[in-house]
Protein backbone atom coordinates (compact mmCIF):
# COMPACT_ATOMS: atom_id res chain seq x y z
CA UNK A 1 0.00 0.00 0.00
CA UNK A 2 1.39 3.19 -0.87
CA UNK A 3 2.43 5.72 1.93
CA UNK A 4 2.51 9.61 1.59
CA UNK A 5 5.12 12.29 3.30
CA UNK A 6 3.44 15.47 3.44
CA UNK A 7 5.55 18.32 4.37
CA UNK A 8 5.31 22.06 4.82
CA UNK A 9 8.35 24.45 5.41
CA UNK A 10 8.79 27.71 6.15
CA UNK A 11 12.44 28.52 4.25
CA UNK A 12 14.54 31.17 6.72
CA UNK A 13 18.05 30.45 4.85
CA UNK A 14 17.52 30.04 0.85
CA UNK A 15 20.92 29.31 -0.07
CA UNK A 16 21.41 26.55 2.57
CA UNK A 17 17.85 25.27 1.36
CA UNK A 18 18.52 25.22 -2.57
CA UNK A 19 21.41 23.12 -1.03
CA UNK A 20 19.21 20.53 0.64
CA UNK A 21 16.99 20.46 -2.87
CA UNK A 22 19.98 19.08 -4.74
CA UNK A 23 20.67 16.31 -1.98
CA UNK A 24 16.96 15.37 -1.22
CA UNK A 25 15.61 13.80 -4.62
CA UNK A 26 18.24 10.67 -4.77
CA UNK A 27 17.79 10.07 -1.38
CA UNK A 28 14.62 9.55 -1.70
CA UNK A 29 14.55 7.81 -5.60
CA UNK A 30 16.54 5.12 -3.43
CA UNK A 31 13.62 4.21 -1.19
CA UNK A 32 11.34 4.35 -3.95
CA UNK A 33 10.05 7.78 -3.48
CA UNK A 34 8.94 10.35 -5.90
CA UNK A 35 7.60 13.96 -5.52
CA UNK A 36 3.91 14.48 -6.29
CA UNK A 37 3.71 18.23 -5.26
CA UNK A 38 7.22 20.38 -4.76
CA UNK A 39 6.37 23.92 -3.97
CA UNK A 40 4.31 25.69 -5.94
CA UNK A 41 1.13 27.82 -5.56
CA UNK A 42 -1.03 26.54 -2.74
CA UNK A 43 -4.64 28.06 -2.51
CA UNK A 44 -6.86 27.42 0.36
CA UNK A 45 -10.48 26.24 -0.37
CA UNK A 46 -11.24 26.61 3.32
CA UNK A 47 -10.08 27.71 6.45
CA UNK A 48 -7.30 29.32 6.45
CA UNK A 49 -4.33 27.19 5.26
CA UNK A 50 -1.39 28.82 3.63
CA UNK A 51 1.83 27.15 3.82
CA UNK A 52 4.42 28.91 2.35
CA UNK A 53 6.19 25.69 1.01
CA UNK A 54 4.07 22.32 0.41
CA UNK A 55 5.75 19.02 -0.32
CA UNK A 56 4.31 16.00 -1.07
CA UNK A 57 5.88 12.43 -1.96
CA UNK A 58 4.91 8.94 -2.58
CA UNK A 59 6.85 6.23 -1.36
CA UNK A 60 5.71 2.74 -1.79
CA UNK A 61 5.23 1.73 1.84
CA UNK A 62 5.25 3.18 5.19
CA UNK A 63 8.22 1.16 5.38
CA UNK A 64 10.24 2.41 2.72
CA UNK A 65 8.79 5.79 3.69
CA UNK A 66 10.56 5.69 7.00
CA UNK A 67 13.48 3.93 5.60
CA UNK A 68 14.21 6.84 3.61
CA UNK A 69 13.82 9.44 6.55
CA UNK A 70 16.01 7.66 9.07
CA UNK A 71 18.39 6.48 6.02
CA UNK A 72 22.66 7.56 5.57
CA UNK A 73 21.82 8.89 2.19
CA UNK A 74 19.17 11.49 3.40
CA UNK A 75 21.13 12.41 6.53
CA UNK A 76 22.68 15.18 5.12
CA UNK A 77 20.11 16.55 3.09
CA UNK A 78 18.07 16.17 6.63
CA UNK A 79 20.93 18.51 8.63
CA UNK A 80 20.83 21.22 5.91
CA UNK A 81 16.92 21.16 5.95
CA UNK A 82 16.96 21.36 9.61
CA UNK A 83 19.25 24.82 9.71
CA UNK A 84 17.58 26.29 6.98
CA UNK A 85 13.56 25.99 7.64
CA UNK A 86 11.21 25.25 9.93
CA UNK A 87 8.96 21.84 8.97
CA UNK A 88 6.08 20.06 10.01
CA UNK A 89 5.84 16.62 8.42
CA UNK A 90 3.41 14.03 8.53
CA UNK A 91 3.95 10.25 7.49
CA UNK A 92 0.63 8.75 6.25
CA UNK A 93 -0.83 5.71 5.14
CA UNK A 94 -2.25 5.80 1.22
CA UNK A 95 -4.88 3.92 -0.13
CA UNK A 96 -4.60 0.31 -1.68
CA UNK A 97 -4.58 0.20 -5.63
CA UNK A 98 -7.91 -1.70 -5.52
CA UNK A 99 -9.82 1.18 -4.08
CA UNK A 100 -8.55 3.76 -5.78
CA UNK A 101 -11.38 4.34 -8.54
CA UNK A 102 -13.17 7.27 -9.22
CA UNK A 103 -15.99 8.37 -6.69
CA UNK A 104 -19.16 7.58 -7.97
CA UNK A 105 -21.86 10.61 -8.51
CA UNK A 106 -24.74 10.99 -6.11
CA UNK A 107 -28.00 11.37 -7.35
CA UNK A 108 -29.93 13.17 -4.92
CA UNK A 109 -33.76 11.72 -4.12
CA UNK A 110 -35.46 14.78 -6.51
CA UNK A 111 -33.21 13.45 -9.49
CA UNK A 112 -33.70 9.78 -8.74
CA UNK A 113 -37.88 10.87 -8.98
CA UNK A 114 -38.23 12.58 -11.69
CA UNK A 115 -39.60 11.29 -14.68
Amino acid sequence: MPAYVVVEVSVHDVQTYERYKQLAPPSIAHYGGRYLVRGGATEALEGSWQPPRFVLLEFPSVEQARAWWSSPEYAAAKALRHVSAHTMMLLMDGVPQDDRRPVASVVTSAESSAP
